[in-house]
């Protein structure tokens, strides 16, 4: 066979080739010239964790010592005070853990922990919710300087822990109100970041506008401050009762509310 090419020259091989076909998707194992010092970033870091270690996005983020709690929030559901006022009793070095004086903000108890308020051990009290359809002439509040009758009078027998309202009712309104120790729950009903709703019937007196329904919707200027509904419609096709719907914490609905409109 003749293995001479064109012209009887024989072909020659570049130093360094072995005959194979080069791959051009082939990686590169020689290290690149250094560019200078480069930033690592976090982003970075995440390519190398193994997979089954990395986090979702959206999942929830781990939580750690699950079984013990602030003292300020034991105190508060203990009964004794609510945590603002827990905060100012734990500075003053009145109450104490396992035997000694605490008076760190923050501090987290465990349940079998001894807790003592000026001497007298303290117990998480059970969580209670009561329930109560509230009749008109009672005052939802606590106590009452002028000494007119209150919520509280209905509910006094209800169990041994001491519960407070959840929200506010008008003097002459009826309807359901939740008492209870809770007062996480308390929170979530009534802080207008959780956006829990209050549904009130109201009957009036004469008849109710359509202009009425937007100025409830606009928002009416009263003595304490603006008042803001989210939604207002009649009820049963009737001019005189109309359903008012606002996002808990915001204001209540009362009689100075639809006396403002006219």
């Amino acid at each position: 066979m003749n293995t001479r090419g064109k012209g009887g020259a024989k072909p020659t091989r570049k130093s360094g080739s072995t005959g194979k076909k080069s791959n051009p998707n082939a990686k590169k194992t020689g290290a690149a010239a250094p560019s200078g010092d480069k930033k690592v970033t976090a982003r970075d870091k995440r390519k190398y964790i193994d997979f089954k270690q990395r986090v979702k996005k959206g999942d929830p983020l781990p939580k750690f010592n699950e079984d013990s709690i602030r003292l300020n929030k034991f105190l508060s559901n203990a009964g004794v005070c609510s945590r603002r006022e827990a905060d100012v009793l734990i500075q003053t070095g009145v109450v104490s853990v396992n035997g000694e004086i605490v008076t760190e903000l923050g501090y987290r108890v465990k349940p079998t922990d001894v807790i003592k308020y000026d001497g007298h051990s303290i117990k998480a009290e059970t969580k209670r919710y009561v329930l109560l359809n509230k009749p008109k002439g009672f005052i939802t509040t606590m106590d009452d300087p002028l000494g007119r009758k209150t919520v509280m009078t209905l509910v006094f027998k209800a169990c041994k822990e001491r519960i407070f309202p959840v929200g506010r009712l008008d003097r002459e309104t009826t309807g359901l109100l939740l008492f209870t120790n809770d007062g996480d729950l308390a929170k979530k009903l009534t802080h207008p970041r959780f956006k829990a709703t209050k549904l009130y019937h109201v009957e009036l007196d004469k008849p109710v506008k359509k202009e009425h329904l937007e100025g409830l919707l606009e928002g009416i200027d009263l003595e304490d401050g603006r008042t803001f509904y989210d939604k207002a419609e009649y009820v049963k096709d009737s001019a005189n009762q109309v359903g008012v719907e606002l996002h808990s914490g915001k204001n209540r609905v009362g009689r100075r509310t639809f006396e403002a409109l006219g």
